[in-house]
């Protein structure tokens, strides 16, 4: 298919083939780092997952990658939600235990726990998580306000709830998270 650019379409051409044609020409005209084209329609790509009954989403350019818990060493003097230090690939990993942070109940790691890999001021932390589904494309105009009370444990930290088919996601937004005086401070008291 190489040489097929700039072909004529021709107007009893196989629909299936025209289709193929249509995205090898808008994968010639791609630019890394310009945003593709879902973001100028409206498109929000979400990493979706569960934490305790909740069901979250955060956005991909948030989460670098998601991994089974690998071995960590614990740290004295943190948090009880800090489970400790891991090493991923080189690099020294802070591995907080999000459900035990937001919900205030230890997550119960089972085979489908997961580990968030983001960055916090330039240095890996990764956020444990009960389950993850993969990647969503949410519609912007399907995200509504998430309508929690203060007394949720999440209130502060969603702002909104996208919804794909019958189904509903809070987005959890990891730039608030990241600049929270009690997620910062991880000393224990």
């Amino acid at each position: 298919m190489g040489g097929c650019v700039g072909v004529q379409k021709v107007g009893n051409m196989n629909p299936a083939f025209a289709k193929l044609l249509e995205y090898q020409e808008k994968a010639a005209t791609f630019e890394p780092g310009k945003g593709g084209s879902s973001q100028a329609m409206g498109e929000i790509t979400g990493v979706i997952f569960t934490l305790g009954d909740h069901h979250l989403t955060c956005s991909v350019e948030q989460v670098h990658e998601f991994l089974p818990l690998p071995a960590y060493t614990p740290v004295p003097g943190t948090k009880t939600w800090i489970l400790g230090l891991a090493n991923v690939r080189g690099d020294l990993v802070t591995i907080v235990d999000l459900g035990w942070f937001l919900l205030g109940a230890r997550t119960k790691v089972t085979v489908r726990s997961r580990l968030l890999l983001a960055s916090l001021r330039g240095r890996p932390v990764g956020l444990l998580v009960d389950e993850v589904f993969g990647q969503r494309n949410f519609v912007e105009t399907d995200a509504h306000p998430a309508g929690l009370g203060s007394s949720s444990p999440l209130h502060g930290y969603v702002m909104r709830q996208l919804r794909a088919g019958s189904e509903s996601w809070q987005e959890l937004d990891l730039d608030i998270l990241f600049t929270t005086a009690d997620f910062l401070n991880g000393a224990a008291m």
